[in-house]
């Protein structure tokens, strides 16, 4: 009896080690460790398994925390709850002691469990703590016969002791989980924040997704972020705008361009619904199209966001998409976050586009105001086209003819013959009229920097470029671009030229993205750009660009009729500018400035009577005639005959009798072309050298 008595109490005292031992612990798995090893010395088993109620899924999640026999066997496995001992108990709060396998047969997977872990009799305990029902201890033995009622007796109170610490440890899991996830919410609301934050402080795109990225690389581990933006070139295709990529291999880049077909970031723009990429499940495949970009990176899973607008127009401005190396390193409930930060997303990125437009169009604006302000401020020589002469008529024809198109014209004429003035009159006559004549004179500005002055160039294309400029081109959007000496531009600058002329398109100096732009080009040059080609010198594909519509402006010495015009006309622009009273220019004086050649053109005899108004007291011009060397023949370029004609002179004459008498028809069997014995060809060729038209001009008004 005393014996029976010790051992008694040594169980007590086990039990009670026990307690302390399992109560210390407060992870559930160094729980279950440990209470294996210290439940031997208390009641005799081989196998020793909790169940413990799974309220989420609502069923029994067994723990095999012991088995000597079985030679392989799961660790932990759910099963319903009306589908295992540890259910049946738990529901009943009964203890159940079962003396054999066989009446384990209404339990089919706990009596296949127990065949394999060797298994014949097995008794189960509730596991019920104070405030709830926890779950159920179960022991194992290999013999038959069940437990005895004292072992029973003994089992409740290591049971009692059990549901306690594993009602502790649970509840020390779920305060782990609920402080985990308290913190996940915390740092998701933090990036809501500063999302926020990002779109109301940053309205430069480019700063606003460094910002984003930033925050969202803090919460959700990605190796690449990119904004994709529809190309404004090309609306079937997205244009990688920012990037931040640390690691990455070049494969992926900046301004890199995606078809909207075939792509996934294409796929989510178009239905406006998000995605995962990859090889995971709820993954969709990574496009073939992506597949060699993907692969050079070391990519293996991408999250795919469409930035919606929420409001009535639900429009998609971009897409947001995150890359990692880690195989399904998305999960569903990241995407779902995401996808609500990525409306909040949208807004920015509409506000900064919105404000990249209006700033675009403000300098635009304020760079239209500078070069029009700088014209105003310029004197503006040949205000209105002055003669009556018939070749002035003729130029005057073909610019009324070529005006309402949107040809390129080339303006050929020696350095002072008013080519720029034709140029406005273009302008003027076209249906661009309403919107910007720029002009840029290539020789005038050094080699180095005509490519910004034409292109313009980005912040750091170059040392002192300080901010972003907007070229000349650009300027010149939807107007027309008048490009004076075209011939004095570097050939290696040639082909970007071109490229603008053919495809309306270029890069600005320093930057990648390609620029559209609606612009009517005028060049004009006072070199014979036939020459530069065969020289060498000059591109032929551009000279034949350029030369669609030319137009010949003649020199001052082969419009002679239009000298007294041209003197009356600056005397008394320039009388009325230097307050003077200049009303007459004497006869004299106009046979002499007529018979002068004027080898600097209309220029040099506007420079000649500013001179003159300055030196007049009275009311007669007195210009310095003695500056003028008097010539009355022909320039002396052209040999001349004894009766002072030149031979230039008296081919012109013969041409046009001969076309006087076939009435102006030059082909056919009585043409002037026959009366001659020269080709069709041959003769419009000469009358065009010799500048012989007949025009009857509907712009005399304006002459």
């Amino acid at each position: 009896m005393t014996q029976e008595i010790e051992a008694l109490a040594r169980k007590y005292l086990a039990l009670m080690e026990v307690s302390r031992a399992i109560a210390s612990h407060r992870d559930l798995s160094e729980l279950f460790d440990n209470m294996a090893e210290s439940l031997h010395q208390l009641l005799g088993f081989h196998y020793l398994s909790v169940a413990v109620y799974n309220d989420e899924l609502q069923q029994m999640r067994i723990h095999v925390l012991q088995s000597s026999l079985a030679k392989s066997a799961p660790h932990t496995f759910d099963l319903p709850v009306d589908s295992s001992t540890g259910g049946e108990v738990w529901k009943t709060q009964l203890v159940r002691n079962f003396g054999s396998a066989d009446e384990l047969r209404t339990f089919p997977r706990a009596f296949e469990l127990f065949r394999e872990h060797g298994v014949n009799s097995f008794c189960v305990f509730p596991l019920t703590s104070a405030h709830r029902r926890v779950g159920a201890l179960g022991f194992g033995r290999s013999e038959e016969g069940g437990y005895s009622e004292k072992e029973l007796e003994f089992g409740k109170l290591v049971a009692a002791q059990v549901a306690v610490a594993l009602d502790n440890a649970l509840h020390y899991d779920e305060a782990l989980l609920l402080q985990k996830e308290l913190a996940r919410e915390r740092d998701r609301l933090q990036l809501v924040l500063e999302v926020n934050n990002s779109v109301v402080s940053n309205l430069e795109l480019r700063d606003l997704f460094q910002a984003i990225s930033t925050s969202l690389r803090r919460l959700i581990s990605h190796d690449s972020a990119s904004l994709l933006l529809p190309d404004p070139n090309d609306a079937n295709m997205l244009r990688v705008y920012a990037l931040d990529f640390p690691d990455g291999r070049g494969f992926v880049h900046k301004d890199m361009q995606l078809p909207m077909e075939g792509t996934n970031p294409g796929r989510a723009f178009r239905e406006g619904r998000p995605m995962m990429a990859g090889n995971g499940p709820g993954y969709v495949p990574f496009s073939a199209l992506r597949m060699w970009v993907i692969d050079a990176e070391g990519l293996r899973s991408s999250m795919i966001l469409p930035l919606v607008l929420n409001d009535k127009s639900s429009r998609v401005v971009g897409v947001l998409a995150l890359g990692s190396r880690i195989e399904s390193a998305f999960t569903q409930a990241d995407l779902d976050f995401l996808w609500q930060v990525a409306q909040q997303v949208a807004i920015g990125v509409k506000n900064a586009l919105e404000h990249r437009k209006l700033s675009e169009s403000a300098e635009r604006v304020s760079e239209q105001k500078s070069y029009l302000e700088e014209e105003i401020r310029a004197e503006q020589d040949f205000e209105d086209i002055v003669g009556a002469s018939a070749v002035l008529r003729y130029v005057l024809q073909q610019v009324e003819t070529v005006a309402p198109t949107d040809s390129t014209v080339l303006i050929e004429g020696e350095t002072g013959t008013g080519k720029e003035l034709i140029a406005r009159a273009i302008h003027d006559r076209s249906s661009r009229r309403e919107r910007t004549f720029v002009k840029i004179n290539c020789a005038a500005i050094p080699m180095g920097l005509l490519e910004s002055e034409l292109f313009g160039h980005e912040k750091g294309a170059f040392t002192g470029a300080i901010a972003r400029k907007i070229g000349r081109f650009e300027l010149a959007h939807q107007g027309t671009l008048f490009l004076d000496e075209i011939g004095d531009i570097p050939l290696e600058l040639q082909p970007k030229l071109l490229r603008v002329l053919q495809e309306q398109e270029f890069e600005r100096l320093g930057g990648n993205a390609t620029q559209k732009v609606d612009v009517r080009v005028i060049a004009a040059t006072n070199h014979s750009l036939t020459a530069m080609v065969s020289e060498s010198k000059f591109r032929s594909d551009l000279f034949y660009r350029l030369n669609v519509f030319p137009i010949h402006l003649p020199p001052l010495r082969e419009r002679p009729e239009d000298v007294p015009l041209l003197a009356r006309y600056f005397t008394s622009k320039y009388s009325r500018r230097m307050n003077r009273n200049v009303q007459r220019i004497p006869r004299e004086t106009l046979e002499s400035m007529t018979h002068y050649a004027w080898p600097g053109n209309v220029r040099e005899l506007q420079n000649f009577i500013e001179r003159a108004v300055i030196l007049s007291n009275g009311i007669d011009l007195q210009p310095p005639l003695g500056e003028l060397k008097l010539t009355c023949d022909a320039p002396p370029s052209h040999a001349s005959n004894g009766d002072g004609k030149t031979l230039r002179d008296m081919e012109r004459e013969h041409i046009l009798e001969a076309l006087h008498k076939a009435n102006w028809v030059i082909g056919g069997p009585a043409g002037a072309a026959a009366r001659l014995g020269m080709k069709r060809t041959s003769l419009l060729y000469r009358m065009e050298k010799l500048r012989i038209f007949r025009v009857v001009s509907r712009m005399a008004s304006d002459v």
